[in-house]
């Protein structure tokens, strides 16, 4: 038993569990293709906060809060739990901003742009490709000595304050008060019963943190070292998902999704700007050491870097809604395509002259 259960064997098991659970949190009330998607569910956190007022996504989903908690009882569980900061925090929280633009701009992250293509939306191809192709200039400045300085140990405190911060939010969503905005149509209207989010998240937040799963990560190492680990469990997190759809029906001549690249669930087709977008999110995340996933999982563990990195993302969902950069099914959003540039730039910036000991 010992031989075959290995890291690896870990990684596929639970990429192939949560790609099952991606899938059928659609078909238990989450908006299609959207079964998981972590940068639309920081979006929708944003604006049940009220940081944005896009009242068609507007809801505090459990599944966040499950992703970071669950990361955190396994850490503790474990002995991982280590309380650390101070690895450039603001030039992570503008990452953080611009990957939510991005992301955005594409309508979905790393995450999600896997399961539009398992739900028969053709568009996750060329996100994809935009992923790959940040994440090898990412690769670039990586190979070129480029870091964001080392994290130092800090109090455990300080470590605590995202956990509890979600656990607020939690009593938040259970509670209901009349202060948080929650959409009545729209995506943020679509979402499976608290209890079943917030195990799902539980779950996969634990798996996330055992196996250090990461959507961008498994890109970048293949170009980089060579290393299927990461990988792997993305490949099962897919082959997982369009099983299921194809399993429950979701395919079927009445189901939710068919093949192609127009008229998808919440999605549009503008290949340019999708490439562009998640070429973006593939860059900063790259800069960054992981996805919104790991980011979440990470400050599960106790880094405030990417806790800090999460507040980001929260901002600049707030941007993308506030200032018209994110794109609708009617196509790119007004200023989205300017964001973008703006972004990659300010990465581009980053990567080079950050490179070499921070001093």
């Amino acid at each position: 038993m010992r031989q075959l259960w290995t890291p690896k064997t870990g990684i596929i098991l639970g990429g192939l569990a949560f790609g099952v659970l991606a899938a059928l949190m659609t078909n238990w009330g989450n908006p299609a293709n959207m079964g998981i998607c972590v940068a639309c569910f920081y979006r929708d956190i944003a604006g049940a906060l009220g940081l944005h007022h896009a009242a068609v996504v507007q809801y505090l989903r459990p599944e966040i809060m499950g992703f970071l908690l669950g990361a955190f009882i396994s850490a503790y569980a474990f002995g991982e739990f280590r309380s650390r900061g101070g690895s450039s925090p603001f030039v992570r929280f503008l990452l953080g901003v611009f990957f939510m633009v991005g992301a955005l701009v594409f309508l979905g992250c790393p995450v999600r742009a896997l399961l539009r293509l398992a739900g028969g939306d053709l568009n996750g191809i060329t996100a994809l490709a935009g992923v790959v192709a940040g994440a090898a200039i990412g690769i670039f400045f990586l190979r070129r000595g480029f870091n964001l300085g080392r994290s130092t140990k800090l109090h455990t405190a300080a470590g605590w304050l995202m956990p509890v911060i979600m656990i607020g939010l939690l009593l938040l969503a259970i509670f209901q008060p009349g202060f948080i905005f929650e959409s009545e149509k729209g995506p943020g209207a679509m979402h499976a019963a608290l209890w079943i989010s917030l195990l799902v998240g539980f779950f996969v937040g634990f798996i996330a943190q055992r196996t250090r799963m990461c959507f961008v990560g498994g890109w970048r190492d293949i170009i980089m070292v060579r290393d299927f680990y990461l990988f792997s469990g993305i490949a099962a997190f897919f082959i997982g998902a369009i099983i299921t759809n194809y399993a429950v029906g979701n395919f079927a001549a009445d189901g939710l999704y068919h093949w192609g690249f127009v008229d998808q669930p919440i999605a549009m087709d503008n290949h340019l700007w999708n490439f562009f977008g998640m070429l973006l999110a593939g860059l900063t995340a790259t800069l960054l050491g992981g996805c919104p996933l790991r980011q979440t999982i990470l400050s599960g563990e106790g880094d405030t870097d990417a806790s800090v990195t999460i507040l980001g993302l929260l901002v600049g969902a707030a941007f993308a809604h506030n200032f018209f950069l994110a794109s609708s099914p009617k196509g790119v959003g007004e200023w989205g395509p300017v964001s973008v540039i703006i972004g990659i730039v300010f990465a581009l910036c980053v990567g080079f002259l950050m490179r070499g000991k921070a001093k």
